[in-house]
C-alpha cells in the first residue's frame, strides 16, 4: 500500500483511486474484526460495507493526530458493531445457515466447523467487554499491541495484560467444554 498518509490526503480530496486502495488494504481486517464480534458472516459483510460508507462520508473530518488511519476505521467499526448489537437485542431472530443451501457441501465438515465457531463465540462471550475488544482487534483485525492501545485509549501494558487474561480465560473455558 502506498504511503498511508498520502492516500488519506488524496482520499480527502475525493480521489476515488486513493480511497479504493485504502478500502482494499483494510477491508479484510475490518471484516474479520466485525465477524468475530457479531458471529454472523452475512451481517458482518453488511456492517463492513457500512463502515466504509461512513468513512467515505466522514473522510473530510479525519485529522492526523498521531493515531493511524486504521484506528479511525476500527473506531467506526466498533460503533457499527455496538449499534448492531443494540438493534439485535431488541429483536430475536434465527440466522439462516447459507452453507446448507450449497449443493456441494459436506454436512459433517460444516457441522464440525459450526460447532467450533459456536464454542469459540460462546467462550468469547464469557470474557469482559475489554478482553473481547482486545482479542477481536489483535487476532481478527491483525493489529499490533501499539495500534490496539491507541484505538482503545489504553497503555500497551494494559492491552498486553488484557490479552493475556483473555487467552488464559479462553483456554480454560475451551478445555472444559
Amino acid at each position: 500500500m502506498q504511503d498511508e498518509e498520502n492516500l488519506v490526503r488524496r482520499a480527502k480530496q475525493r480521489d476515488q483511486e486513493a480511497f479504493a486502495q485504502l478500502y482494499e488494504g483494510y477491508f479484510d481486517k475490518i471484516y474479520r474484526y466485525v465477524a468475530i464480534r457479531i458471529g454472523d458472516r452475512m451481517e458482518a459483510e453488511d456492517i463492513t460495507q457500512q463502515v466504509f460508507l461512513n468513512a467515505i462520508k466522514a473522510m473530510s473530518s479525519f485529522r492526523w493526530r498521531g493515531i493511524p488511519f486504521s484506528a479511525w476505521l476500527f473506531r467506526i467499526a466498533h460503533n457499527q458493531v455496538v449499534d448492531y448489537l443494540r438493534r439485535k437485542a431488541k429483536r430475536a431472530t434465527a440466522p439462516l445457515d447459507e452453507s446448507l443451501v450449497a449443493s456441494d457441501y459436506d454436512p459433517q465438515l460444516i457441522a464440525g466447523q459450526r460447532l467450533d465457531i459456536e464454542r469459540l463465540h460462546s467462550a468469547t462471550g464469557k470474557l469482559t467487554p475489554a478482553q473481547r475488544e482486545v482479542i477481536s482487534l489483535r487476532f481478527a483485525g491483525e493489529l499490533s499491541i501499539a495500534q490496539v492501545a491507541k484505538i482503545m485509549g489504553k497503555s500497551e501494558g494494559a492491552v498486553k495484560a488484557l490479552q493475556h487474561s483473555a487467552i488464559v480465560a479462553l483456554r480454560k473455558t475451551l478445555s472444559v467444554a
